[in-house]
């Protein structure tokens, strides 16, 4: 659920993000802070906000530990323009690959989708009554709206999707002499159904619609990269590619969804939409980039890491603030947010070149995952996994229980293996309940109507070769 931002706290957003995020409380507030910073900075003068610079934050910690999960709620939560993206997937310039400025772009458009999605919704009444004419239309094409008959209804034809009838937002219009020889008539017909299609007694009828195809062809650049992200602004050439009118059947609920979409988009002004999401990405705009450390590159040191090091000079102008061009215009980064996210075990923070280090002045540690930390995991949070199995199983008429000390036990024997090979957090959880539950969830189908109850000992039974065999769990899980 996406809340206003200016409605929000930071322990507000604590508290959002405490529903499905055990511990962390460091980087939670730090995150939280940033956000309403935003918020804060909206308020002051305009001289003065263009001065306020956003902190920029790092979050540091092992694998599993909430630092992706906290990117995720956060797209979710707040009303800003919000990208998630990973710092393994861009190139130094020159090299084949997505260039850093991409993450701009994938921002913008973003930002476009939320601007658009609000003003449609502002104006959906009203292109639903146009949508219904035009339903109307396709189900009584002999029958036309209380208007002129001869040209206007020859010129409608079975009417297009993406035909405009502004008779439509007059049903109620003076009739022309020239009208139909039985007005009365018509006009009860046509209400008769109209009265039928707000009921959903004619969802399944079969109408034929015109629809714009927009399919454009596979077009690539030998380097590898798309139009897309060369940024080349391919609109203009729908007249050769695509923009073309094709007849289509099929039912009238999914001929209203494109009667609809089509309306709103005639109802809504494109340029106020790209100037207000250019303004909204520029000011509210938070960028996440994962798996920094995966670029970071110790000194004196060749080959890929070369390219690496370049990823991060590329990087730097867009976070330190540069103009950056769009298919929808020109933006300006120096007021994005930027929260970065890394493991950092092959590498350290001080490893990233010093101006960036510097483009990033708060840094915060996320702590290792306890036994305590995984009880709370499996139960605590709306998503916890014990919950997700239980509703998965009971698809299958199959009651799943869990007793707290088998919850307690799984909780140790994760935290037990973490600490002998490689801790991966949380995602171990994910690994010892499916070795656990293999056997149930296999023969669910021949169990209907049964309750299971995992106990401690058969969490111990089900997960004894791998507890006792160090070797065979380093590779099993």
């Amino acid at each position: 659920m996406k809340i206003d931002l200016d409605s929000l706290t930071p322990k507000q957003i604590v508290e959002e993000l405490d529903k499905y995020i055990v511990g962390q409380t460091k980087a939670k507030k730090a995150v939280a802070i940033a956000l309403r910073n935003r918020t804060r900075r909206q308020r002051l003068s305009e001289e003065m906000r263009d001065e306020v610079a956003p902190k920029n934050i790092i979050m540091i910690g092992p694998t599993g530990v909430g630092k992706t999960e906290i990117a995720r709620r956060l797209s979710r939560l707040c009303g800003a323009p919000f990208v998630k993206v990973e710092a393994t997937k861009y190139t130094e310039v020159g090299y084949v690959g997505r260039d850093v400025e991409s993450m701009i772009r994938d921002l913008v458009s973003t930002s476009v989708s939320m601007v658009k999605t609000e003003l449609q919704e502002q104006v959906r009444e009203e292109a639903e009554k146009r949508a219904e004419e035009a339903l109307l239309d396709l189900l009584l094409p002999g029958i036309g709206k209380p208007a002129s008959r001869g040209t206007a209804s020859r010129e409608a034809g079975p009417h297009s999707a993406t035909a405009s009838q502004p008779t439509a937002l007059q049903p109620g219009a003076a009739q022309p002499s020239s009208a139909v020889s039985e007005p009365a008539a018509a006009s009860s017909t046509r209400e008769k159904f109209r009265e039928k299609l707000r009921a959903g007694e004619l969802e399944d009828k079969t109408v034929e619609v015109n629809v714009t195809s927009n399919q454009f062809p596979a077009i690539e650049i030998f380097s590898g990269t798309s139009l897309e992200e060369l940024d080349v602004n391919i609109g203009n050439l729908g007249n050769i590619f695509g923009g073309r009118k094709k007849r289509k059947k099929t039912t009238v609920g999914r001929a209203r969804d494109i009667l609809l979409a089509e309306e709103m988009d005639k109802l809504i002004d494109m340029e106020r939409v790209t100037e207000q999401a250019i303004k909204r990405a520029e000011q509210m705009g938070i960028v996440f980039i994962d798996e920094l450390d995966k670029i970071a590159s110790k000194q004196n040191v060749s080959g890929v890491d070369v390219s690496r090091e370049g990823v991060q000079r590329d990087i730097l102008p867009i976070v330190e603030g540069s103009k950056v061009h769009t298919r929808y215009g020109m933006i300006d980064t120096s007021h994005i947010l930027f929260i970065a996210a890394g493991a950092f075990h092959m590498s350290k923070p001080s490893d990233l070149i010093p101006e960036l280090q510097g483009r990033f002045p708060l840094r915060v540690e996320l702590q290792a995952l306890t036994s305590e930390d995984f009880i709370k995991i499996l139960t605590q949070p709306r998503n916890a996994l014990i919950k997700q199995y239980e509703e998965l199983l009971r698809t299958e008429s199959v009651e799943l229980v869990f007793d707290e000390q088998s919850i307690k036990r799984i909780a140790e024997i994760a935290s037990d293996v973490n600490s002998r090979t490689e801790n991966i957090g949380a995602r171990r959880l994910h690994t010892i309940m499916e070795a656990l539950l293999e056997e149930v969830s296999f023969t669910a189908t021949d169990i209907q109507g049964q309750t299971v109850t995992i106990t401690e000992n058969y969490v111990d039974e089900r997960l004894k070769d791998i507890v006792e065999d160090h070797d065979l769990s380093r590779f099993i899980l």
